[in-house]
């Protein structure tokens, strides 16, 4: 009987592990497309419960709405991918203002390389004379103010970035501005690692999760990230995995916290250069205005973005386990990020997927 006792017992954790192991299936389990290959896992709407009556209506408002590229992902796995308005899965597109996301993102993977540290003075990588403020001014100014818009500089003058027009308006840290200022960053990374901007980016980010092809293309002072859709989705999936890639921690989980949460209390919407949904109040570009009430009302409130003029956008919904990417020309007029397109946008996805 002693001998009985202790099988009986064995047996039992044995099957109680046996239970464990399959409640999960692969297909719950979070997914990432391989590196240097065109295969991606895919699922369909009705097996996610999801409501396929309303899909054709969305598709027909992206349509309708200039829209060439759009992917929802569950689980890293695609749900829909579709391609209007004579685009197609090859051809690359410009991400914008999105952009700035991939800019935050690689100043991460610097300052955890060891080559500079955001709360260090801008000065200190580009030396004096990169704004034509005061010096006194100017030497308030940390990487930290450019990812997060408050450099205190004038957001008014174009978006040449040049000495002469980055001017001093209030201290740095005081104020909440959009500025191209930021760009400033891909300097400082270039000069702390002793790198071109874009050897490192593609070395430390764009490589190690796949984004093939994609490109930065010099605008006047402006350098613009283009790729395909797909490659702006694997980006969004990064993101949602708080820079983990597989079992690679490819931008510090901590960093990327801390740039998809208020990063400032002047415009609780904003981390580093990410938009953040259901927050009590968000500013926007070209205003010093507040406004009350959350960024997207028909969003999730979880909901954190990457906007880019004319619409281009990346939607991370981490509750949902779900990427959503949207490129094309403006859905109505000229945009610099958050559009009434947005707010439409969501009413027919969740629409969708509620």
């Amino acid at each position: 009987m002693k001998k009985i006792i202790p099988l009986l017992v064995s047996l039992l954790f044995m099957n109680c592990g046996s239970d464990d192991s399959s409640s999960t299936t692969p297909e719950d389990q979070m997914y990432f497309p391989p590196i240097g290959s065109t295969t991606w896992e895919t699922k369909t709407v009705a097996s996610l419960g999801w409501n396929e009556s309303q899909v054709q209506p969305l598709l027909d408002y992206l349509e309708l709405k200039h829209t060439k590229g759009f992917i929802v992902l569950h689980n890293g796995r695609i749900v829909m991918e579709n391609y209007f308005n004579g685009h197609s899965a090859t051809e690359p597109w410009y991400w914008a203002s999105a952009g700035k996301t991939l800019t935050a993102t690689v100043t991460g993977i610097a300052e955890q390389e060891g080559y500079l540290n955001i709360n260090n003075k801008v000065s200190d990588y580009l030396g004096t004379g990169w704004t034509s403020a005061p010096l006194a001014k100017e030497n308030l100014i940390t990487n930290k103010h450019l990812l997060t818009m408050t450099s205190g500089l004038n957001d008014a003058l174009g978006d040449d970035v040049s000495p002469a027009n980055l001017q001093y308006v209030s201290d740095a840290g005081t104020r909440w501005a959009y500025h191209n200022a930021y760009v400033k960053l891909q300097d400082v990374v270039a000069a702390s690692t002793g790198q071109t901007w874009s050897n490192y980016f593609n070395t430390k980010l764009r490589d190690k999760i796949g984004m093939t092809g994609g490109a930065w293309i010099q605008n006047g002072g402006l350098s613009v990230y283009w790729s395909t859709t797909r490659n702006m989705a694997r980006f969004g999936l990064l993101a949602l995995n708080s820079g983990k890639w597989e079992n690679n921690q490819i931008v510090p989980q901590a960093y990327m916290q801390n740039a998809t949460t208020t990063s400032q209390n002047i415009n609780l919407a904003y981390g580093y250069m990410w938009w953040l949904n259901g927050k009590s109040s968000f500013h926007l570009p070209q205003t010093q205005f507040q406004f009350n009430g959350t960024l997207i009302s028909t969003a999730p409130s979880d909901m954190y973005c990457a906007l880019g003029k004319n619409d281009q956008k990346i939607y991370v919904i981490p509750s949902r386990k779900i990427v959503i990417i949207r490129m094309g020309d403006a859905a109505d007029a000229e945009s610099f990020g958050l559009s009434d397109f947005d707010e439409v946008l969501w009413e027919k996805i969740s629409a969708v997927i509620n």
